[in-house]
């Protein structure tokens, strides 16, 4: 009888490993900086064809900064090429600390990663390959030149999932 209980236990938990384990990612990529450093001119890509047409989706990238990251915001400027030609553009601002300087991302120790909404509810109209360029657009209070060697940020991500709504 008792092993029985054991063999029932360790099959429900096994069950809830699996289910929590299914997730509506369908696409998750990063590309780390070299030592932590985002020049001015290095534009990240990522390049993904994991989408169905005509479906809704959300897309989230994922910053990951270190205490060496100097500012509370983040400004991006992002391109998404689609397959048929049409581009779309645009100039993003995400927090990344609270006044007092506490950080907004996730993690323990230095390293604290930041998942900052980039689609809602987005749908991809054709197959093929879909292309996602994005590069800072820091600047110092005052200047119109950007900032040529941003430092503290270690990783850019891009994270598709479908949307449940």
């Amino acid at each position: 009888m008792h092993q029985r209980i054991i063999k029932i236990f360790v099959f429900f938990n096994v069950l809830v490993l699996l289910n929590s384990c299914e997730t509506n990612t369908v696409y998750s990529d990063y590309q780390q900086l070299d030592n932590g450093i985002w020049q001015v001119d290095d534009t990240i890509h990522f390049n993904f064809s994991e989408v169905e047409a005509l479906e809704k989706y959300h897309m989230y990238l994922n910053v990951r900064n270190d205490n060496d990251f100097a500012y509370s915001n983040l400004f991006l400027i992002t391109e998404l090429n689609y397959p048929n030609g049409e581009i779309v553009s645009d100039t993003l601002e995400y927090e990344m600390a609270l006044p007092d300087g506490t950080w907004l991302g996730k993690g323990f120790g230095s390293i604290k990663e930041s998942k900052l909404w980039y689609r809602e509810n987005i749908v991809f109209p054709d197959s093929g390959v879909y292309k996602l360029k994005i590069l800072h657009a820091m600047r110092q209070n005052g200047n119109v030149e950007g900032i040529s060697n941003l430092k503290g940020i270690t990783d850019i991500g891009v994270e598709i999932t479908k949307s449940t709504k």
